[in-house]
């Protein structure tokens, strides 16, 4: 018998079920091409194997695919407990809402002295409809609590994110042998790994991936080609002599520091040029501020003036 667990099938309705076996709900044949729904249900169930993937190789750094609902576990994506972000149950009102908006999660567990005793998690939606919008009265935090699911490393991402859909619970702690708290997952991190990042309202557009700030200061998408960088800046950045390929401003961050730096941490390279880390995560370097050091500034400064000085009458 084979040692890896089967995900049981979604509980779906018909007209689902008729989709993902390309029957149309009125009897017609559906285009042989798959939807997405299809063969995200396929992935579920085991029903589209890949013959090329072979499971019993390791994993690492994965491309978004339906496949890793498979193939990953828990434990590849999950924030690890020196980086979650948690409330105890004494916490006051005031502070809170201070957490919420320095963090901008909508959800945050809550725990009884240590990490290793949760209680729960507080949604951001509860606490505004109960204490915002100049409502009064008594702030009871452990009222307002709700479920979170307790699952092992060793899950496959596709069993919690079914698990989550069916008992509408969006996030997990990760529960190690002795019953701790080993880190967080939520449904977005797995989802993540099938559609790729999730950009929501908050998120900065296309079009602002590089924001001057200043002369010589430029807030930057980590995804950000490193030669659409230099195009826009006029400075070369890659010259980073080491045998790994570095094709964003985010891999040349992390070849430089060795390692993922942690949110705040500035990276300098050989030329000078400054890379503060302004946001990342456990796994990912998110949005990079990069500033070049005075003397080239003062440099790009004189060059521009002499490049619009008016011509003489």
């Amino acid at each position: 018998m084979s040692s890896e667990p089967r995900l049981p099938v979604p509980s779906l309705g018909d007209a689902a079920a008729s989709a993902a076996d390309g029957v149309g709900g009125d009897g017609r044949d559906l285009p042989s091409s798959r939807s997405f729904f299809g063969r995200f249900f396929d992935a579920l169930t085991g029903a589209e194997d890949d013959p090329s993937h072979d499971e019993s190789k390791p994993q690492t750094g994965s491309t978004p695919s339906i496949i890793n609902l498979r193939r990953m576990r828990v434990d590849d994506v999950a924030v690890p407990k020196a980086e979650m972000i948690a409330a105890p149950d004494d916490i006051a009102l005031n502070d809170l809402v201070e957490l919420f908006r320095e963090h901008g999660f909508s959800r945050i567990p809550v725990y009884h002295e240590t990490l290793d005793h949760p209680l729960g998690m507080i949604h951001l939606k509860d606490l505004a409809l109960k204490h915002g919008f100049g409502a009064k009265g008594p702030f009871d935090l452990l009222s307002m609590l709700r479920e979170v699911l307790y699952v092992p490393p060793s899950m496959y991402i596709g069993v919690l994110l079914q698990q989550m859909q069916q008992r509408r619970i969006h996030m997990a702690l990760v529960i190690d042998e002795y019953g701790g708290v080993d880190g967080l997952v939520t449904i977005e991190d797995l989802i993540e790994q099938v559609i790729g990042e999730i950009e929501d309202e908050h998120d900065e557009a296309e079009g602002t991936m590089c924001l001057a700030e200043k002369p010589g200061q430029w807030l930057v998408q980590a995804r950000m080609p490193l030669d659409e960088i230099e195009a826009k800046t006029g400075f070369k950045l890659d010259n980073v002599e080491d045998e790994e390929d570095v094709d964003t401003l985010g891999g040349l961050v992390v070849v430089l520091a060795g390692r993922v730096p942690q949110r705040g941490e500035v990276i300098t390279n050989d030329a000078g040029i400054q890379f503060e880390v302004v946001e990342a995560d456990p796994r990912r370097i998110k949005r990079v501020r990069m500033r070049l050091p005075a003397d080239l500034v003062a440099a790009t400064q004189s060059q521009t003036k002499e490049v619009v000085k008016p011509h003489d009458s």
